[in-house]
């Protein structure tokens, strides 16, 4: 096998790429699933977590074997990341994308870490400097161009906006639940708490879907658990640990830097897989936006 003779750094490099694949490719699935048959943003969801709990229940009970047990303080801050992260974020996420195209989508995501930055700035004391204001300038002048792209095509305001409402509110969900992970992961570890927070993101998830939706909603066509198991596996287990991988090799600021990868990737695949038209005013509106992340980033 090649890879087993790459450097630490070359290696990094190349996991952090796949990670970023991995994670653009998640709003290709969901568009592809929606295509396939009615599925409802919360059934997909339930099974995009059911596929993705037995890779997290080993991680968790791997990394919790010899670690010492959880207070009651552990559980809370498990219990509201949890709900922020892959429960909140997610089913946000899933429900807007049945109103925008995946490359909007994936831009608007991307705004988390200028959104992390404001969250210090009002829930923690920090304060803003040039860099960071220029940031969120480049940021939002390109979602925009991105949002005026998608209105052109769509010709409906409304659906446009509520779409855009609900990726806004995911990205938000997903900046809240980085801004409280980084204490979480000093005490128990990127592993056990990556693994605990998806099984509390998963639970969340099946009683949403219980107390929304009947059993019968399972039953669905094989694309549709085609795509959910896709998803499950390439978008969610493989790039998580992926990106951890990526970071210890290389360290956080490149993984970063790489990662900016993401939303051009998604607008090619909507382009070439799901047929999302493409204009001048939408590359111009990611350009922006990873020029605002790249801004934010650097050290």
């Amino acid at each position: 096998m090649p890879w087993k003779d790459w450097s630490a750094e070359r290696l990094g490099v190349a996991l952090a790429v796949l990670a970023a694949l991995g994670f653009s490719f998640k709003a290709i699935f969901v568009k592809l699933a929606y295509a396939a048959a009615p599925v409802d943003a919360v059934t997909l969801l339930s099974l995009r977590m059911v596929f993705a709990l037995p890779a997290f229940l080993w991680v968790g009970f791997v990394a919790s074997r010899s670690a010492p047990p959880l207070t009651r303080h552990d559980w809370g801050m498990l219990v509201a990341l949890g709900l922020l992260g892959y429960y909140g974020a997610s089913i946000l996420d899933f429900i807007g994308l049945q109103y925008i195209s995946a490359g909007l989508e994936r831009l608007i995501l991307f705004t988390y870490p200028t959104l992390t930055v404001l969250i210090g700035v009002l829930f923690m004391g920090k304060s803003l400097t040039r860099r960071e204001i220029g940031s969120l300038v480049l940021s939002y002048a390109g979602i925009g161009l991105a949002f005026a792209h998608d209105l052109q095509v769509a010709g409906e305001m409304t659906a446009v906006l509520v779409g855009v409402a609900f990726v806004f509110g995911s990205s938000l969900s997903y900046a809240f639940y980085l801004s409280g992970s980084a204490p979480a992961i000093q005490r128990l570890g990127a592993a056990r708490f990556t693994a605990l927070a998806m099984l509390v993101s998963t639970l969340a998830t099946q009683l949403h879907f219980v107390a929304t939706q009947p059993l019968s909603a399972l039953i669905q066509p094989l694309p549709i658990y085609a795509y959910g198991a896709a998803m499950a596996l390439f978008s969610t287990v493989l790039p998580v640990f992926m990106q951890s991988a990526a970071i210890r090799r290389i360290g956080s600021a490149k993984a970063v830097l790489i990662g900016t990868l993401g939303p051009i990737l998604t607008i090619f695949f909507g382009w070439w897989l799901l047929a999302e038209p493409l204009s001048a005013a939408q590359l111009g509106g990611a350009a922006l936006v990873l020029a605002g992340v790249l801004l934010v980033s650097r050290r």
